[in-house]
């Protein structure tokens, strides 16, 4: 019996949480090793924190939209479970910190009960999907992507092709040519287009494959001018077919889908992924555009305000406000600095918003805050409010809006606090280069680390955590970066590696390229045209006495907001999932997908029912394998190794091949008839490895 009461409608859901519970509890008793139980909770939004004993859970909020309860609640589970605040990403994502594991199946059937999920918010799934903040209102799209993005949540949750790839796969959805959801650096990404066909309007997406950030940043490549919107979800399915039986396992550094394309080459990967399309559980899927609605705008009385500081009422509105699509109705933008807003700062901030905005906030990928269908006589209070709350502060999406990760304060990836240099670098700008908040085409962004999470591959000037020796003493650096950017409609810069400094001197670094760039750019220049004019080698001689390390002060040995010595501390992290193939488990495992086979074929469920069996196959072939000392790194390798070990000295026999066998998935349409035949071969197969294993083993 579970130590917590559910009162969920969605059975699944529920059962999702109970089971959760058990395996904590397995764990705790040694039942289930650390490896497999890690890449558990990851797959269920709980991740190991940089301080032992607590962890982070990260709330999945698709395209970063909650409403009013939504948002409510999860401040009422950062207050009960966590830390009291809550942090916005980049992924349009909140987290909450300093959660004690036992809580987490609780805490995750609280929230369930506002239709608020942790399912796959981490670990090697499909990761949230991204869509531009002003999908609905901008006035710039060609139709509203909310709905398609809410489509591609909810057909790929759970879903056995995604449920245990090798790595991590991220989407976004712009809304505009624009781009403000960053294709260009995700493994899939997608800017709608509408052409004219027959006289008829016919609405689609120009598609962006195989980018990414991290350590070494990939732009993607465009493979379709214009995908038709019914072929998009099984476009996608496809490509995750691809990734999941081709994408590298063993070493994870080099296992996103940006490596599989570099090994195999843009023209095979795009080949594979039409192959797949006969395997698909829809050969067309017309999205419900109506899934996700446009909220109500507020229709109650506004009482008239005065601003309670009419120049900075004018600025905040020149930066921080827009017009909407929608006549009459403005977008109001919400600086949240580091993305950190208190628990009971989310409670003001709801209270005094209800009756001016929608009930549709959406969390922005600079983890800031958009409120929708504000009218011009609520303007006034909103910016009372939010200077009340110190959220007012204006250059939304400008020089002075610096994004960045958690760094060293929680994650157990950072090497130097990127929150509090972020911070810094805010107050600075905003007080000696104030020209800066109305600057849009040049940002900053940091990372704690080189994995990017702060997007510093992606900035005009970024930052990741680094470190130097000096004086035989380790200190805290920063490599700075240059160039990068979008430029739109699916094309973006990576920023080049410029300079190391002692990360005391980022202010000087920032100080030193505006006041360059102000003095010396011409009239229309913008800062990536000004970088192309100049070169990096010009902006390596402006820095380069800012890596001069025989002039260093004790306070450099210090990190931003620390006040003893430096000291570089990594652990494992987690945020790219881990690769997990313990041979005592891996039977174990297949029996599992079997039976989850059979009950996706007693729901007719039939792709699910095959694809569940395929995953037998495979990890059964595994197992028998790693008992020999072999393993491959792809599901593919896993295949065809098989073959070469088992099959080709008889130990195994098929009328052809195992490969010929397995690889009938994507030869033929999920019928009932071959689910139920797959799922036969599948589980004869996984009795028969089983039965012979104790022999077999070397």
């Amino acid at each position: 019996m579970q130590s917590f009461r559910t009162e969920l409608e969605n059975p699944v859901v529920e059962q999702e949480i109970i089971e959760l519970e058990k395996k904590i509890k397995a764990f705790q008793a040694g039942q289930i090793t650390d490896e497999k139980f890690r890449s558990l909770r990851l797959a269920r939004g709980v991740y190991g924190q940089r301080q032992p004993g607590v962890q982070m859970v990260r709330i999945k909020l698709p395209f970063g939209k909650v409403t009013f309860k939504q948002l409510l609640r999860i401040a009422d589970i950062s207050d009960e479970y966590a830390s009291k605040n809550l942090h916005l990403t980049t992924r349009q994502d909140i987290q909450i910190h300093y959660v004690s594991l036992d809580k987490t199946p609780e805490l995750w059937a609280k929230l369930a009960q506002d239709d608020i999920t942790l399912r796959e918010a981490c670990g090697n799934t499909v990761r949230n999907v991204t869509a531009s903040a002003t999908a609905g209102i901008d006035p710039e799209e060609p139709f509203d992507v909310s709905p398609y993005a809410h489509a591609t949540f909810s057909y790929f949750l759970r879903n056995p092709v995604c449920a245990e790839m090798g790595r991590k796969f991220k989407m976004s959805f712009s809304s505009s040519e624009r781009d403000t959801a960053f294709s260009y650096i995700h493994d899939l990404g997608f800017i709608p287009k509408v052409r004219i066909t027959d006289g008829q309007p016919q609405r689609g997406f120009k598609v962006l494959l195989g980018g990414g950030l991290g350590s070494q940043p990939f732009l993607a490549y465009p493979v379709h001018d214009f995908l038709p919107e019914d072929e998009l979800i099984p476009y996608i399915e496809s490509t995750l077919r691809v990734f999941d039986r081709h994408g590298e396992r063993n070493n994870r550094n080099k296992a996103r889908f940006k490596y599989l394309i570099g090994k195999l080459g843009i023209e095979e990967v795009q080949r594979l992924i039409a192959a797949e399309a006969i395997a698909n559980k829809v050969k067309t899927y017309p999205v419900d555009t109506n899934a996700v609605v446009l909220p109500e705008p507020p229709q109650s009385a506004v009482v008239a305000e005065e601003p309670i500081n009419n120049i900075n009422y004018e600025i905040w509105r020149a930066t921080n406000v827009f017009k909407q699509k929608q006549a009459a109705y403005f977008g109001v933008y919400v600086k949240v600095l580091t993305g950190d807003i208190s628990t009971a700062k989310a409670r003001v901030l709801v209270s005094g918003l209800k009756g001016h905005v929608a009930d549709d906030i959406r969390i922005t990928q600079n983890q800031g805050l958009l409120l929708k269908f504000v009218r011009e006589e609520s303007l006034p209070h909103i910016f009372n409010l939010l200077t009340e709350l110190d959220l007012a502060s204006p250059g939304f999406e400008s020089t002075s809006d610096v994004t960045t990760c958690p760094g060293t304060d929680t994650c157990n990836l950072g090497i130097s606090n990127s929150t509090e240099m972020a911070r810094v670098l805010e107050r600075y700008i905003q007080e000696f280069h104030t020209d800066f908040i109305y600057e849009q085409n040049l940002k900053i962004k940091i990372s704690g680390c080189m994995n990017s999470c702060g997007q510093h591959g992606l900035a005009h000037i970024g930052f990741h955590g680094s470190s130097v020796k000096a004086n035989g003493k380790v200190l805290p650096a920063a490599q700075v970066m240059l160039g990068g950017g979008t430029i739109g409609d699916g094309e973006g810069r990576v920023a080049e590696r410029v300079i190391k400094v002692p990360t005391k001197r980022v202010l000087q670094v920032v100080d030193l390229i505006l006041t360059d760039y102000k003095a010396y750019k011409t009239e229309q220049e913008d800062f990536h045209a000004y970088y192309d004019r100049q070169t990096k080698d010009y902006f390596y001689r402006l820095l380069k006495p800012l890596s001069d390390l025989t002039t260093l002060t004790e306070d450099e040995y210090i990190d931003w907001g620390h006040q003893e010595t430096f000291a570089t501390a990594i652990g494992v992290g987690e945020c790219a999932g881990v690769v997990i193939d313990l041979v005592a488990t891996l039977l174990f495992e297949v029996e599992e997908k079997i039976e989850w086979a059979k009950k996706a074929l007693e729901k007719e469920q039939y792709a699910d029912a095959i694809y569940h069996a395929y995953s037998a196959f495979v990890w059964t072939a595994k197992a028998l394998l790693l008992d020999k000392g072999i393993n491959a790194s792809t599901q593919q390798g896993v295949i065809t190794e098989f073959d070469n070990h088992y099959t080709a000295d008889g130990t195994f026999s098929f009328p052809t091949s195992f490969s010929e066998r397995v690889l009938q998935i994507n030869k033929y349409s999920p019928s009932p008839e071959f689910a139920k035949a797959y799922l036969i071969q599948a589980t004869a197969f996984y009795y028969e490895g089983a039965e012979r294993r104790d022999s077999l083993k070397v």
